[in-house]
């Protein structure tokens, strides 16, 4: 193996290892925000027994998961309910791979991106991964034999089709102001046109609903309503297995919350940093706070709105996916098309 191909072999393995690491302990200590959240807006004291300021509770909730039983219902598609968690987990944790977290760093004399792939289609891969976890929604409903739980992997593959045609329709008004499908291509285009929010903020609603919906967080939890469906798909899961589902729900919420901070709020761009005269190296770690700021961000709104507002019913979801976000998506792809040919942007 010749020198350059053995360098960047050991760059890919130690960002993947970094960002692997990073994604999880976010995932695990995501749990502790939505619960300490959760008790502040309900004015409680939420969990503060399990090390200072309840700082190992996540670490606790792991060790439970790791010895708790495992239970294989019977008369299960054994194979498919098994694979079902992997297919969930599995995309959910990839998808940030193409996500520029900051600018290039010099280490060592070399020129190392912020990104694990740096890909043509970068948006497409994210959109491609993020719609695999679907499947892996049904087949835990359908593999359980479980009516509640297959009504819910139902659910969740309406609530998909519904709402993945009005993200996608939202996201195109981006990439048509960026001319390319390149993530850092959309931050180095917000850098010189301004940030998409101020000029797409409809776009940037629909696409954050939408956001909302695929993740199957509240108002849009139906998938996993308890009050109709006891747990929904998960009904049937325990132990690590059903972690698994708890995990990809939070990396899903991460991917989202990075993607919509890098599409629509200038992704790792600072504005007015240039003028501070920092080092680069520098100035990158202040771009990859702000980044990582932005994305703290999202996931306190995603927080937030669960515990504020109500479920939707199902003819509610269903009416806002098809009625009003993907109306209101395709009249704002036709107003950034006409600003695009006006050469406004």
């Amino acid at each position: 193996m010749d020198p350059a191909t053995l360098r960047v072999l050991i760059e890919a393995t130690v960002k993947i290892a970094l960002l692997f690491g990073l994604n999880l302990t976010v995932v695990a200590y995501m749990t502790l925000v939505e619960r300490r959240v959760s008790a502040w807006i309900q004015d409680r004291r939420g969990p503060n027994r399990v090390g200072p300021f309840g700082l190992l509770q996540p670490l606790a909730d792991g060790i439970k998961f790791i010895f708790k039983e495992a239970i294989l219902p019977p008369h299960a598609h054994t194979a498919l309910y098994l694979l079902a968690p992997v297919i969930i987990f599995v995309p959910a944790m990839v998808t940030l791979s193409v996500v520029p977290f900051g600018p290039p760093v010099e280490l060592f004399g070399l020129s190392i991106p912020l990104q694990i792939a740096d890909v043509d289609g970068g948006l497409l891969v994210i959109l491609g991964l993020s719609s695999l976890g679907v499947y892996g929604v049904a087949l835990a409903g359908w593999s359980s034999n479980n009516k509640y739980s297959l009504m819910g992997g139902l659910r969740s593959s309406a609530q998909l089709i519904s709402y993945e045609m009005a993200m996608g329709f939202a996201v195109v008004g981006v990439l048509m102001t960026a001319g390319s499908l390149r993530l850092d291509d959309v931050v180095r285009s917000q850098m010189t046109h301004g940030w998409n929010v101020l000029w797409q903020f409809p776009g940037f609603v629909v696409f954050l609903t939408a956001a909302f919906a695929e993740t199957n967080r509240l108002p849009f939890d139906l998938p996993e309503a308890e009050s109709e469906l006891v747990a929904g798909y998960h009904t049937e899961y325990s132990g690590m297995r059903f972690s698994m589902f708890y995990m990809a729900e939070y990396a899903n919420m991460i991917t989202a919350s990075a993607l919509a901070a890098t599409l629509y709020l200038g992704g790792y761009h600072v504005p007015g940093l240039a003028r501070l005269g920092l080092s680069p190296n520098l100035a990158a770690l202040v771009q990859v706070a702000a980044f990582g700021f932005k994305v703290a961000v999202f996931l306190f709104l995603y927080v937030w709105v669960r515990w504020t507002l109500p479920r939707f019913r199902y003819d509610q979801l269903m009416n806002l996916g098809w009625k009003v976000l993907l109306p209101v998506a395709l009249g704002h792809l036709m107003w950034v098309a006409f600003i695009v040919l006006a050469g406004w942007a």
